[in-house]
């Protein structure tokens, strides 16, 4: 309620000079109170340097390598196919199973083939019969030709006659292995041990002679792994291996790493087998082919892989955890303990990288063996940061054993 309703008005005008002293003094007393309290704050202590852990980065042995990308592949895929038409009788065979050299895999209905078989057999051997009895007549007319019983033509005629009776004899035989040959058609076997696909027909379909596929059969025993190399690589390798820097094909086979795509461990090794005679303009790649042992049978046809070509000979490389990396922009850096002013400050350098080496990364540029790299604590790492840097513990295990390099 406003006061003037509280007072008489004469009263109300009499009060009001008193009400204007009252908060004007109120007024320089909260303004002094707030002056008071803001000078005597005192100010904000400066942070504490975050601790952080260091490595040193390690020499090791490592022979630098490339890495590409490709597809397993068959060393060799068999297409069986029907080598004479008929009717397809049965199928011997489980498919995506082993099968081995010589294995009966389908059957052809056989008896028209085995009724040609015997009917070409007995012309054959009426042929023969026929032969036979002319060369006797031809060794008599030679016989009475010596004693000039009968004349040169008639010996002659007898010549002729021996000879079309021994050529429709060698015809006859031909015909009869013919038929022998489309008799054995009709079995159809495995021609190598392997992996047997899906079977393209039924039994009971007509089959095409050269035609029907029935199936496929890859090899695995070997698996090659076809990959491309792109041409700036290939030049590298080229010059490199003019210089005596780098293996070549000639001498000792140049050997691979590779990976599955269920895990980043290079434990497959393989031998590189080809590469091509030129690149491809159209990819600007030229197609390079390494050959893996698979005994295990793990290894199937169109399998993606990463794999490690070996471009230089082995040389001291410095590496670092993988953990020790940030990136900015897409440039890799690394944050190294430096003194500056009698602190330690959080410096921002920026790094070449090579491959991943057993967790570690290996570094081509911009570090030396004697920086403090930060490996702990990055999240909250700001560039020129004070920083209080501690050596990390190695691990026990670490300590016990060295990596090696692959």
């Amino acid at each position: 309620m406003p006061a003037a309703f509280l007072f008489p008005s004469d009263t109300w005008h009499d009060l009001q000079p008193c009400f204007r002293s009252v908060g004007l003094v109120l007024l320089c007393c909260l303004t002094s109170g707030l002056s008071g309290c803001q000078k005597s704050a005192p100010p904000a202590p400066p942070p504490k340097p975050l601790t952080v852990q260091f490595v040193l980065p390690e020499t090791q042995l490592i022979t630098e390598q490339e890495e590409f990308t490709g597809r397993t592949a068959a060393t060799e895929r068999v297409e069986l196919r029907a080598r004479v038409s008929g009717y397809l009788q049965q199928v011997d065979f489980a498919e995506g199973r082993l099968v081995q050299k010589g294995q009966v895999l389908f059957r052809i209905d056989e008896r028209p083939f085995r009724a040609e078989e015997k009917r070409t057999q007995a012309a054959a051997a009426q042929f023969e019969a026929r032969a036979k009895r002319l060369r006797a007549q031809e060794q008599r007319a030679r016989s009475l030709l010596e004693k000039r019983a009968i004349s040169q033509e008639e010996y002659e005629a007898a010549q002729y006659e021996l000879t079309e009776a021994e050529a429709s004899l060698e015809a006859a035989q031909a015909a009869h292995e013919t038929a022998r040959l489309n008799l054995d058609f009709t079995t159809i076997t495995a021609p190598l041990t392997g992996l047997i696909g899906q079977r393209q027909v039924d039994a009971g379909n007509l089959v095409v002679q050269d035609q029907t596929l029935l199936a496929t059969i890859v090899p695995v025993e070997k698996v090659n792994v076809l990959f491309d190399m792109d041409e700036r690589t290939v030049l590298r390798l080229r010059r490199m291996q003019q210089a005596g820097q780098a293996m070549t094909t000639d001498g000792n086979p140049v050997r691979v790493r590779i990976a599955l795509a269920d895990s980043d461990e290079f434990t497959l090794d393989g031998v590189l087998d080809f590469q091509d005679n030129q690149v491809d303009p159209a990819t600007g790649t030229q197609r390079m082919r390494a050959i893996v042992d698979n005994a295990s049978g793990l290894l199937s046809p169109g399998l993606f892989v990463r794999l490690r070509y070996p471009i230089g000979e082995a040389r001291e490389s410095l590496l670092i955890p993988e953990e020790c990396l940030a990136s900015d922009q897409g440039r890799p850096f690394v944050f190294v303990a430096v003194e500056q002013d009698g602190k330690e400050i959080a410096e921002a350098r920026y790094i070449e990288t090579g491959p991943l080496e057993g967790g570690r990364r290996v570094i081509r540029a911009g570090l030396t063996p004697e920086d403090r790299v930060i490996a702990t604590g990055l999240q909250r790492l700001r560039r020129n940061a004070e920083i209080k840097a501690q050596p990390r513990p190695v691990p026990a295990d670490s300590a016990l054993s060295s990596p090696t390099s692959n």
